[in-house]
């Protein structure tokens, strides 16, 4: 841990780009390991615990919970229009139909692997990532933080995950705009209790999506819609926060004038 601290304190976006470069490379060392040993995602969840834990033990350590978000919101439900958006969100791996694609126990493995995954990325991405770079500059935290989350699914190209190029590519595009709407979802609440879930959520039902009756053209279809319901819901976001700020100006204008 005191190594971890020595990294943080110097610098918190090498602190975050380390963290990021470790979790690709050993997530994707345990997908490898896990088809040598014949179980998916075997590895692969003995990783994602200890990546999930390491980064629980360094912030309670160091009373950092609050500051990246693993709190409660701070904005009312109803100001994230009861996080409606997510739930269309987490239907889409249900919209081509259902299927079990593992055995019972990769099934429950993949489950698991894929809630530490929905963790790991958010508290990495949407909180490292961008708590560092916010401090300079909110609107570049927002562009990098979305984007580096986007393309770091191009991953899957050479991680064993069986993706072929045209559903990466199709996938790092939505990803992005998901990344959008995590982080405008965080910058809003200050809490990435609902990123988690909803990430972790999204990812795990994929085990049961029904992806070899997918042509190009559904995929392009799905992708689409994606990128349209986390898209807007994002700029909802963002525009939300604009208005609130310009209000509250007029508010501390007038009140300065009285």
């Amino acid at each position: 841990m005191s190594v971890l601290k020595k990294l943080y304190d110097k610098s918190k976006i090498w602190f975050a780009v380390t963290w990021i470069i470790a979790y690709c490379v050993l997530m994707s060392v345990g997908d490898a390991l896990s088809a040598w040993v014949g179980v998916e995602k075997s590895v692969t969840l003995a990783i994602g615990i200890l990546l999930s834990f390491t980064l629980l033990l360094f912030f309670n350590k160091y009373g950092l919970f609050s500051e990246y978000g693993l709190c409660s919101a701070k904005t009312s439900a109803r100001s994230m229009l009861y996080y409606a958006p997510l739930f269309i969100m987490l239907s889409a791996n249900f919209w081509h139909g259902v299927t079990l694609n593992y055995s019972a126990l990769s099934t429950v493995l993949y489950i698991l692997a894929m809630l530490c995954v929905g963790f790991c990325e958010e508290v990495i991405f949407r909180g490292l990532l961008f708590e560092a770079i916010r401090k300079d500059n909110t609107l570049v935290a927002i562009i990098v933080s979305s984007v580096t989350f986007g393309i770091g699914h191009i991953i899957n190209l050479i991680n064993g995950s069986g993706a072929d190029l045209f559903a990466n590519l199709l996938q790092v595009v939505y990803a992005t705009a998901a990344g959008f709407m995590f982080v405008m979802m965080y910058y809003k609440s200050k809490s990435l209790l609902a990123c988690i879930g909803a990430h972790s959520v999204f990812n795990a039902l994929s085990a049961f999506a029904n992806e070899a009756s997918l042509t190009n053209e559904t995929r392009i279809l799905t992708a689409l819609l994606l990128t349209v319901v986390t898209g807007s819901y994002a700029l909802y976001l963002a525009l939300s926060m604009r208005q609130k700020a310009k209000d509250k100006k007029i508010d501390d204008s007038e009140k300065s004038d009285v």
